[in-house]
């Protein structure tokens, strides 16, 4: 498939002509490919609109984005795709963690906020709920991408690919380099543009929190989800998967998104009262 349009170097992919334009950021190991079944189906209603992130694209120039960075690129894509409308995020894993700073960065560029798996992830809270053993496999792995993105080359792709067959992520692997790292290296080792100044994330429009179960932790806290399901407009689901619902259970979670989406009055209401 011919991207639509090429943006800050990132090929940009457009399918569908809906009146509402649905942004669609993906995470670690993934790349835009991630989101097939639910372009199949949304494009029918949506606009979507999707890409492989700054610096995990295999076939562009190995580079680390800092946070203000990857946001500035994000705001410019959104920008020239939106047609000066507001529009839809779905994210999951590292792109939920860009796209709910966009939207707290942002706030009247998104009318809504489809979440998958990725919740309070770096809260204290989430960190409390988290036993002995769930917190070193998280050290775990996040630390050995770190160090696969610091050695680079044939041995650091080869690191990567091993943890993504110890986690289970679906990914393919002909797309999957140490490139895509990078966020980990920030992370752990506190490197240039770390996530210190992450702001957080209090959504104040509709939101859809959708999650696995069958993990051995989870990336969001009960609390989190508690405050989210009571608030109106928003709604939390989870489906018995590992950490890619979208891809391990798509009929389904593309029924749960259609659903929820299909509701603009109730929603449309939500986000005005939240505006005032």
């Amino acid at each position: 498939m011919q991207p639509a349009k090429v943006v800050d170097g990132v090929d940009i992919y457009i399918e569908g002509e809906g009146a509402e334009t649905i942004i669609m950021i993906h995470g670690w190991p993934d790349t835009y490919r991630v989101w097939d079944a639910q372009v199949a189906e949304l494009k029918q209603r949506y606009r979507c609109v999707r890409f492989t992130l700054p610096g995990f694209d295999i076939t562009k120039p190995r580079r680390s984005y800092s946070l203000n960075a990857m946001l500035r690129v994000l705001l410019h894509i959104i920008n020239s795709v939106s047609q000066k409308q507001k529009v839809i995020l779905m994210l999951h894993d590292w792109g939920c963690v860009f796209g709910y700073e966009f939207y707290m960065r942002n706030k009247a560029l998104v009318s809504a906020i489809i979440g998958v798996d990725i919740g309070d992830a770096q809260s204290k809270a989430t960190a409390r709920s988290r036993s002995v053993g769930q917190k070193m496999m998280v050290s775990g792995y996040q630390s050995t991408l770190a160090l696969a993105w610091a050695i680079g080359g044939p041995v650091g792709n080869l690191m990567t690919r091993g943890m993504v067959s110890a986690l289970g992520a679906p990914s393919p692997k002909e797309y999957i380099s140490s490139g895509m790292n990078f966020p980990y290296y920030i992370l752990t080792a506190g490197a240039s543009g770390s996530y210190n100044s992450l702001v957080p994330f209090v959504p104040k429009v509709p939101m859809l929190f959708i999650y696995g179960t069958n993990k051995p932790f989870m990336f969001h806290s009960p609390q989190w989800t508690e405050n989210l399901a009571a608030k109106e407009g928003c709604k939390v689901v989870a489906l018995e998967t590992d950490h890619w619902p979208m891809l391990r259970q798509p009929e389904r979670f593309n029924d749960i998104v259609i659903s929820w989406l299909d509701k603009p009055a109730e929603n449309d209401e939500t986000a005005e009262e939240d505006a005032a």
